[in-house]
């Protein structure tokens, strides 16, 4: 038997007696956390854990999961924004593509990636090594990314973006899942905000890659834009077999670099932050599924990522198209695409900070929003005329970028926090990502060739976009905040009322549960 397995029987037999001996719940505050279940001797050993060593662990889980992470966030962003990139360099004119059909290709890539991403994670759940899922996946995508250079027409073109979308639609509920899972509630923005500021650093290499790349036009009998997919899908493959190796996977397999008294500091601390654990839990069940699907405070996170996705990928497929109207070259346009998404990057990572800092989600989607509110106001203004106002125009486009990529972390870290135990909490990260990537959908259809250098569709949607996820985050924490005041009033009712058991299967329902705000 692992010692995680002797950890967790000796916790459930420990639970089962109180349940059976006393009739009502054993409950042990910790921090913030109202636990079921769990021993004075594990209490004992989590708070009386040196700080020291604490910050020991997480330093080691660190440097081995978020870079790595980062990495293939990074390829993932690239690899689907890059047709962007290729599209100012000869592509839609090779494939004799018209009209909307370059839209309707950005497009049919976020209907595989929002129907498979609850099943994705629901599959990663009864992998033992999440590294063998996620490997599997990045290295799927890869070979599809580099079967896009290769590309004869319209058709098969969509072909690639369909596998593409549902090659990917699982890594990135996958990584917040693990995210979760190693790290407590305070701490999980700052993690997600380091790998998904690879997203917004994706567009900054994206561009970078693909003016250098893009000069090899003519070797091999191929165009330079072929040239991108071609060499950006084979980093991917290589990235992804790295996966099997270097990407690591729960504390119980983690023997080989955590000492037996780490490994139980982070399993007692996954029993902490679920509220406590009785039997073997099944990702795919039924019923957990149904209790996400009815929660409706899931949705309306999940309106966040559609905003967050709509501006994301709406700025990420058109920007060097929009910095060509600025009377940029081709080249320079795939340049100056890059800056935006730097400042972007420390923007993600600056708002996620301060948000585990304060621990509070709310602020650090609000302010955002704000941000992007105004940006897109000041674009609208200038009504088309980008190259004679060039200064004005980029700047708002830093700006708006700036804004834009600080809201994923804090929304996904919000939702996280938020949904109790962990097989539920694996299905609800997708099932939000699921529902907010529609937002991707959107993004692809905003900015219209037809309506350029204005873009009216696209910027007023944006504005549209900032204002009302400015409003819908501070109506949610409104209503936690009530949720939490009537939980406070019912804490010690549950506690007579129901077992552990019965307390533990409640969820995020549970009176003892703390929404975090």
């Amino acid at each position: 038997m692992s010692f995680t397995s002797s950890i967790e029987k000796d916790i459930y037999v420990k639970a089962e007696e109180a349940v059976h001996h006393e009739g009502a719940a054993h409950i042990v505050e910790i921090d913030t956390f109202r636990v079921c279940g769990l021993s004075s001797e594990d209490a004992d050993f989590y708070t009386n854990y040196p700080e020291q060593d604490r910050k020991k662990v997480f330093h080691k889980v660190d440097i081995r999961l978020v870079p790595m992470l980062a990495a293939l966030y990074l390829i993932c962003h690239i690899d689907r924004a890059n047709i962007g990139n290729a599209k100012i360099e000869g592509m839609i004119e090779d494939l004799g593509m018209t009209g909307v059909q370059y839209n309707i290709v950005l497009s049919i890539f976020f209907i595989p990636y929002v129907l498979f991403e609850i099943p994705s994670n629901i599959v990663l759940k009864k992998f033992k090594r999440p590294s063998t899922y996620l490997g599997l996946l990045v290295v799927s995508w890869g070979i599809v990314m580099t079967c896009t250079g290769l590309v004869k027409n319209f058709s098969s073109l969509m072909a690639t973006r369909v596998l593409l979308g549902i090659f990917e639609a699982g890594f990135f509920p996958g990584a917040i899942y693990l995210c979760s899972y190693w790290y407590m509630p305070k701490d999980l923005a700052t993690r997600i905000s380091y790998f998904y500021c690879a997203s917004a650093l994706s567009g900054a290499f994206s561009g970078l890659l693909a003016a250098g790349i893009a000069q090899m036009d003519g070797i091999g009998g191929q165009e330079g834009w072929r040239w991108i997919f071609i060499l950006e899908g084979i980093a991917t493959v290589v990235l992804g077999i790295s996966c099997f190796f270097l990407l690591i996977d729960t504390p119980a397999l983690s023997s080989r670099w955590l000492t037996p008294e780490e490994i139980r500091y982070l399993e007692i601390s996954m029993f902490i932050k679920q509220g406590g654990i009785f039997q073997e839990e099944s990702g795919g069940k039924l019923r957990d599924l149904k209790k996400v699907l009815m929660n409706w405070r899931i949705y309306v996170q999940a309106y966040f990522l559609v905003c967050q996705s709509a501006l994301s990928y709406g700025v990420k497929f058109t920007l060097p198209t929009i910095t060509k109207a600025m009377g940029f070259s081709s080249t320079n346009a795939q340049l100056t695409s890059a800056p935006p998404y730097v400042a972007a990057a420390i923007s993600a990572i600056v708002f996620a900070r301060l948000s585990d800092h304060f621990y509070r989600r709310m602020p650090f989607v609000v302010i955002p929003m704000l941000i992007v509110t105004v940006a897109y106001s000041v674009i609208l203004s200038l009504n088309g005329a980008l190259a004679s106002h060039r200064g004005v125009a980029y700047f708002s486009v830093v700006l708006a970028v700036v804004g834009i990529y600080p809201i994923q972390a804090a929304a996904a870290s919000w939702n996280a926090n938020n949904i109790a135990p962990a097989s539920r909490r694996a299905i609800g990260i997708a099932l939000m990502n699921c529902v907010g990537n529609v937002g991707g959908i959107v993004g692809s259809f905003m900015y219209l060739e037809s309506e350029k250098p204005k873009y009216p569709t696209g910027f007023g949607l944006s504005l549209a976009f900032g204002a009302s996820g400015f409003v819908v985050a501070i109506l949610l924490e409104w209503s936690y905040r009530v949720a939490n005041k009537k939980k406070a009033k019912l804490v010690e009712e549950a506690k007579a009322k129901y077992t552990e058991e019965e307390l533990f299967d409640m969820g995020d329902k549970s009176p003892l549960f703390k929404h975090v705000l």
